[in-house]
């Protein structure tokens, strides 16, 4: 394998008594789009805080094209960083505030009128050049900021919830815009969000984050199909989680009946999560159905009804086109190949 553009070997953090990273190793490949996805508190920004140099790690180190970078600090390292207050000179107009990092290197005027230019219609914001920065929408300051990272041509951009302040609209636009930047430049990103969505319609590589310790790394067809554990499947998308027990392989019991589904590798009767996608549930006529239940609520959600269904004492939540009314007695239909096994979390009593 190609020696990955950034690793992470055994990342520690602790403040003051408080373990903010736990052992984290990571690899991040050249061109990648990768994002860490977390919780508030479950260490990503630390982690890309300590890739930037802007944090030390208590343990462990960074490499950066397999040459150890662990204590360099961040004006010697070619990566360069988009917060989510952009921190973009109020002083300065749109040109000034680009053309910033290039200044401080010296180079020559009109080379740096070049890349200006070329940064501004990058972004999308040509003809903006002698605007404030007050005058900006959100947006346009987020792009401003991402141009003035760009034209210093780092190997590695982090953001750092750069989207974080734009309303719906706009973050959806701007993640769009994002990705194709990327694509375009061919840059490594590496990206911080707690919004899944965001993640899941950006990415090449998800790593899904908890209390400081990676639980998941994969694809976003992976992390959402193929949860590792009932916290990846909670927090990845609506998921109904049940308890289960494995009957044998590609027999699984749970809501007080046998299933067929298509996982192996776990012991018989072994006591397992289920997980089953609200759209993966099928509603049909009672008699129809795997499962009998009544619908309690009915919310529409514009492209399709959420429809919460009590059956054998579990709440159901179920994504379909077709409404049921509440009330109705219906049947629920699940497919072998939308059912989910996953060994169940132990507790560790302290």
């Amino acid at each position: 394998m190609e020696e990955p553009i950034i690793r992470l070997e055994n990342i520690s953090k602790d403040y003051n008594g408080t373990e903010a990273l736990r052992s984290v190793n990571l690899y991040i490949r050249k061109n990648e789009f990768l994002t860490l996805l977390g919780p508030s508190g479950c260490g990503k920004t630390t982690t890309l805080r300590i890739i930037g140099g802007f944090e030390q790690p208590s343990d462990g180190k960074v490499y950066f094209k397999g040459k150890d970078i662990t204590d360099l600090p961040p004006y010697k390292r070619n990566l360069n960083t988009v917060f989510q207050k952009y921190a973009l000179f109020p002083n300065m107009n749109v040109e000034n505030n680009i053309a910033f990092g290039l200044q401080i290197k010296k180079m020559d005027k009109k080379v740096i009128k070049k890349k200006v230019v070329e940064m501004l219609e990058l972004v999308n914001l040509k003809g903006y050049e002698k605007r404030t920065v007050d005058s900006l929408s959100g947006g346009q300051q987020q792009r401003v900021a991402i141009a003035r990272a760009l034209v210093n041509e780092p190997e590695v951009l982090l953001l750092d919830e750069p989207l974080g302040a734009l309303d719906l609209k706009l973050r959806k636009d701007m993640q769009v815009e994002l990705k194709k930047i990327q694509q375009m430049l061919g840059i490594t990103f590496v990206y911080v969000t707690h919004d899944q969505e965001e993640a899941l319609s950006m990415s090449d590589t998800i790593v899904v984050m908890k209390d400081g310790a990676i639980q998941q790394i994969g694809t976003p067809e992976m992390i959402y199909n193929e949860p590792k554990n009932a916290f990846v499947a909670d927090f990845i998308g609506e998921s109904n989680i049940i308890l289960g027990r494995m009957v044998r392989d590609r027999l699984v019991n749970f809501a007080e009946r046998d299933f067929e589904c298509v996982d192996t590798g776990f012991e018989p009767n072994e006591d397992v999560d289920v997980v089953i996608r609200p759209e993966d549930v099928k509603i049909v006529k009672s008699e129809d159905g795997m499962l009998e239940g009544e619908v309690e609520s009915v919310t529409f959600k514009g492209v399709h009804y959420e429809m919460m269904v009590r059956s054998k004492g579990f709440r159901w939540m179920v994504q379909s086109t077709l409404m049921e009314p509440v009330g109705a007695k219906v049947g629920m239909k699940i497919l072998p190949n939308d059912i989910h096994i996953m060994k169940r979390e132990k507790v560790v009593l302290g």
